[in-house]
């Protein structure tokens, strides 16, 4: 049976990617994009099964306005997948107050945003489905990422939280935690004023690795994508997905050297109870 699927950031990267896989098997999307124009031949191929709606997630009032347009239109909408998204590069210091405030506008309250505009009409319907592209940055960090991995932690927490919230109406959601993967995001990168006082710390590796094309990027776009729609097809998907082996290797190691850390810390914990 086809689905009908409400896909953020559609004109590149994993977006354009889904949208095009969604709709060559015979489902319905409607595509959201900040500029016009980006994926008009595609809807000349599919026609009325591709809905196309300008969409800044900056924008609290358009996300509302969008999201109630794209379930008015459809009539229903199986499955919300929250991908728009862009990192912000360099240490903490290099960064802009202005800067900041955008990646977590996008982000962050984009997202969270998006989320809260389709809930509604998620339990009006009787159920679906919200996928969150998170990244493997959503529970480990790597140094230039800062205000990035802020606000992937940032949606992993709020989502782990909402989801309790919204089981019982037939809601449920998915984190795709993606490694580094071959798609156009190192390029959509907005970079910070750079220190040369950093040029010797973790941050300046990070950012001659980036630069020189050492970064190892393992994981397949295609791959990735194929993966996130197998799992959202699932009856019973996992609330997280790792995808590529960089990300299942560096969040196994994440978690355990918290839980490691933590078992350390066992009788000063319990020694803060109450007697």
């Amino acid at each position: 049976m086809s689905k009908t699927w409400l896909i953020t950031g559609a004109s590149s990267g994993l977006g354009r990617l889904m949208t095009e896989r969604l709709l060559a098997r015979g489902d319905r999307v409607v595509a959201t994009l900040r500029r016009q124009g980006v994926l008009d031949e595609l809807q000349q191929i599919h026609g009325e099964r591709l809905t196309l709606l300008t969409l800044d997630l900056t924008d609290v009032s358009r996300i509302r306005e969008a999201t109630r347009e794209a379930f008015t239109r459809m009539g229903r909408v199986d499955v919300v997948v929250s991908n728009a998204g862009y990192g912000l590069f360099g240490a903490a210091e290099e960064l802009s107050d202005e800067q900041i405030d955008h990646q977590i506008a996008t982000n962050l309250t984009g997202s969270i945003q998006l989320i809260r505009a389709a809930l509604p009409h998620l339990r009006a319907q009787g159920g679906g489905r919200i996928v969150q592209v998170s990244s493997e940055g959503g529970q480990k960090a790597y140094p230039n990422f800062s205000l990035y991995h802020a606000t992937k932690w940032g949606i992993e927490g709020f989502i782990e939280s909402t989801a309790q919230e919204v089981a019982p109406f037939g809601i449920d959601f998915i984190l795709v935690e993606p490694g580094p993967t071959a798609t156009d995001f190192a390029t959509g990168l907005v970079r910070g004023e750079s220190m040369e006082a950093y040029d010797a710390t973790p941050a300046g590796d990070v950012r001659r690795a980036v630069a020189d094309g050492s970064f190892e990027i393992k994981g397949d776009a295609a791959r990735t994508v194929d993966a996130m729609i197998a799992a959202a097809d699932e009856p019973a998907p996992p609330l997280r997905l790792a995808l590529g082996s960089s990300a299942y290797e560096g969040i196994k190691q994440a978690l355990e050297a918290r839980l490691q850390a933590l078992e350390t810390q066992r009788d000063v914990a319990y020694s803060a109870d109450v007697d």
